[in-house]
Parts: structure tokens; C-alpha cells; sequence
């Protein structure tokens, strides 16, 4: 433990507890924020250990990538904080303890398994689609809030040893053996997304069976088993689970099941949860005027009295908006709004004041939801504010920098200095 770690306090803010857990790279604490008086989970890193692997470059990404990842399903990194030998990840406490800790109880019936796995298979399927690989994925690592929520926890910062060669394939095995892959144990180079499935086989497996696929007291022959893909189902799976696990149990990659075929699998989606539905923002009003945007609205757009954020692009994405100034009429807004619509296969429902865009095809979250409101600074200074109104934000914000702002760039007010409000 470093001196901070001693006493008990954390740069000032954070107070540690016991130890909840550790692993190669990292040692779990409880904590305590002592400003909000909440618990964290804060794992600390020794910097030595990841700089002696070379895996610092990695580590910075991963936080990174991290930061970006809320998911309901996903435990949540709060904060990142560095001392001269350690990182510290504040991370959300879970209280509910491991599924795995149910099992033990005996295996659970298929309607509560099949919640668990939807959980499990959505967190994994939105991290994938921003390009980060669990490849660790076993029971330490799936814990329940005190809801029955599932958990997925060290999404990205379990993997610090794990290299992408030139090849675009990982090389360093990790994970628990009876969880991970026969191309992982190959050591032939491997693909993340396809090794993740493989491991939520055999979870799946587990919670219906209540024990392992593959075991074996001989350490090489539970290998050998796991690369011929040789296992039985248990009497009591049902033909269309056996069906799902079988495919996600194929020892080869190539082959193997992607996760949008299981999410269309006729056993996931048997009895599909009720996804919390955002509440749809009111149709645009017919023949409503351009609104008028007072100093006041200016303000409440800003973050304080500071109009910089205004036009900050690094806000503006995080939160999934897009606002731009321009000194042409409300109508060429609406018409080159519509133009990207068009070409992307977007219905369009309009105002004199707003225009919303609706996806026909159904993405990551459904279909993706776009509302422009358009506010009269003055009459011929208008500020036109784009946000997702449905969908999922990493495609949002996609179709905003490869269609929306190029389409814009014409109508875009831009500053005698010549900067651009394209925010």
C-alpha cells in the first residue's frame, strides 16, 4: 500500500475499507466518498507492474474507453485518479453479490437464466460495439445490485496483459481455463467478440445445468475436451436453449454464433424484458413560428454564465448534441435537413420550427430518433440544436459526423475570424 493508502485516505477524498477482492494486476478496496458519504469499489493499479509489461498505453485507452461505457448492465468507473505508483479506479459498489453465488444454491430454472443472460449478452453486445473485449468473462465477474440486476464488472481493465498483434488478433492467454475459448488456449491469435461468446456459452450452460461443460481433474484433458467442443446437455434443457448453447459452443470462431443471431435466437427471445421506452417528445407542431431565443434561453443552453460551452465540441458530443449558428432562413435548415434524410432512409415530420427524423431500420437500440429545434436569436441570426430523440448514441452520434455536419457545413454561420459554431 502506498502512504495515502495507510492512512486510510485517499487524495483527500476517498476513505478505504477492506479489501473486497484481487487479482494479477489490482487489489479491490471498499471505499468511501467522503463528500457524498456513498460506497465505492476502488481497484488500485501498480503502475510498475502494468509499465513492466508494457501495457500503460493500454491502460490509458481502456480508461478511456471506460468513460464512455454507461450501461445499465455494466458497473459504472466514476473516477480515475494517479499517484506515483498507483491508478486508482473508483468504481460503482455493487452490494448484491455474484450470480454464481446463487448457483451454488443449485441451477435456476430457465425463465430467471434466460433474464441474466439477456442482461449479460446486452452489456457485452454495447461494449463490442464500441470496440472493447471482455475476454475474462467468468463468475467473479458477474455480480448482481441489490435489485437482481446483473453486473458485468472489469469490462476493459481485466484484459491489461492482453496484446493486439499486427494481425488484429489478441495473444496472451487470460481467463479462467473452463470459461475460456479453445483459441484463446491455442495461442494462435484470437478474436475478442468471438471469445466473449464462448465464455457466455458456458455461463449459460451453467445456469441451467448448475455445474461445467467441460470438466475434467486432468488439466490437459478438459483442454482437449474444450477444443474438440465436447460436452452434453443435460436432460432437462429445452431443444431450443440446447440449439443456442451448442452454436455458441463451437470450437470454431469462424463459425461460431454472433451475438446479433443469438439476440434473434427463438430461446432469447422468448420472453424479451420491457426496455425502459424513453419518453417520445412531442410531435412537431404544425404551423408553430421559429421559436424566439431570449438571453435567458441563451444562458440555460450554456452551462453557467460561460457561452464557450455553447459551442464546445467535446460537450456537445458527450451529451449527444449538435449546435451550430447560422444566418439563413429556418426554411434552408428544414431543407437540408431533409436532403440527409432522404439519402439515409429517414422519415421526416416538420414544423417551421423544428423538424424530427425517424430510422426505419431498427439499430443497436431500437431505431434511432432525431429532433432539430430551430430558436430566432434575432431574425436573421438563428442557433439550430440537434439531439437524439431515440436509439443509441454511438450510432447517433455516427450518422451526425458522417452526414449531418458535412450537410450543414454550407449553411453554418461562421465568425469574421473565420471559426466555425459547428459544435
Amino acid at each position: 500500500m502506498g502512504s495515502e493508502e495507510k492512512c486510510g485516505v485517499l487524495h483527500g477524498k476517498y476513505e478505504l475499507g477492506r479489501i473486497l477482492g484481487h487479482g494479477t494486476f489490482a487489489k479491490v478496496y471498499h471505499a468511501r466518498n467522503l463528500q457524498t458519504n456513498k460506497s465505492v469499489a476502488m481497484k488500485v493499479v501498480g503502475k510498475e507492474k502494468v509499465i513492466r509489461v508494457g501495457m500503460m498505453e493500454q491502460v490509458k485507452r481502456e480508461i478511456s474507453v471506460m468513460k464512455m461505457v454507461h450501461h445499465p448492465n455494466i458497473v459504472e468507473l466514476h473516477e480515475v485518479m494517479a499517484s506515483k505508483t498507483k491508478i486508482y479506479f473508483a468504481m460503482e459498489f455493487v452490494r448484491g453479490g455474484e450470480l454464481f453465488a446463487k448457483i451454488a444454491k443449485g441451477r435456476l430454472r430457465e425463465e430467471p437464466a434466460r433474464n441474466y443472460f439477456q442482461q449479460l449478452i446486452s452489456a457485452i453486445d454495447f461494449c463490442h460495439s464500441r470496440g472493447v473485449y471482455h475476454r475474462d468473462l467468468k463468475p467473479e465477474n458477474l455480480l448482481l445490485d441489490e435489485e437482481g440486476n446483473l453486473k458485468v464488472t472489469d469490462f476493459g481493465l481485466s484484459a491489461f496483459s492482453d496484446h493486439v498483434s499486427q494481425d488484429g488478433l489478441l495473444h496472451t492467454t487470460c481467463g479462467t481455463p473452463a470459461y475460456v475459448a479453445p483459441e484463446v488456449i491455442g495461442k494462435k491469435g484470437y478474436d475478442g467478440a468471438k471469445a466473449d461468446i464462448w465464455s457466455c456459452g458456458v455461463i449459460l450452460y451453467v445456469l441451467l445445468a448448475g455445474f461445467l461443460p467441460f470438466q475434467d481433474d486432468n488439466i490437459m484433458s478438459m483442454y482437449r475436451k474444450i477444443y474438440r467442443g465436447d460436452f452434453k446437455c443435460p436432460p432437462w434443457f429445452s431443444s431450443e436453449a440446447r440449439k443456442l448453447i451448442t452454436k455458441m459452443l463451437d470450437p470454431n470462431p469462424s463459425t461460431r454464433i454472433s451475438i446479433a443471431k443469438i439476440m434473434d435466437s427463438p430461446w432469447f427471445k422468448k420472453s424479451m424484458p420491457r426496455c425502459l421506452s424513453t419518453k417520445e417528445e412531442p410531435e412537431c407542431g404544425k404551423g408553430e413560428e421559429t421559436k424566439t431565443l431570449n438571453a435567458f434561453h441563451i444562458i440555460s443552453l450554456s452551462e453557467g454564465f460561460d457561452l464557450s460551452p455553447l459551442f464546445e465540441e467535446k460537450k456537445r458530443v458527450e451529451k449527444g448534441e449538435l449546435r451550430f449558428a447560422t444566418t439563413k432562413p429556418a426554411s434552408s435548415v428544414i431543407s437540408k435537413i431533409e436532403e440527409v434524410a432522404k439519402t439515409k432512409n429517414f422519415s421526416v415530420k416538420k414544423s417551421d420550427s423544428c423538424v424530427r427524423l425517424q430510422g426505419q431500420e431498427s439499430g443497436r437500440k431500437g431505431k434511432l430518433g432525431i429532433a432539430a429545434n430551430i430558436f430566432a436569436v434575432t431574425p436573421s441570426f438563428l442557433v439550430v440544436e440537434v439531439k437524439k430523440s431515440s436509439g443509441d448514441t454511438l450510432e447517433y452520434n455516427q450518422f451526425c459526423s458522417k452526414e449531418l455536419r458535412p450537410a450543414l457545413k454550407d449553411i453554418e454561420w461562421t465568425s469574421t475570424s473565420g471559426n466555425s459554431t459547428l459544435a
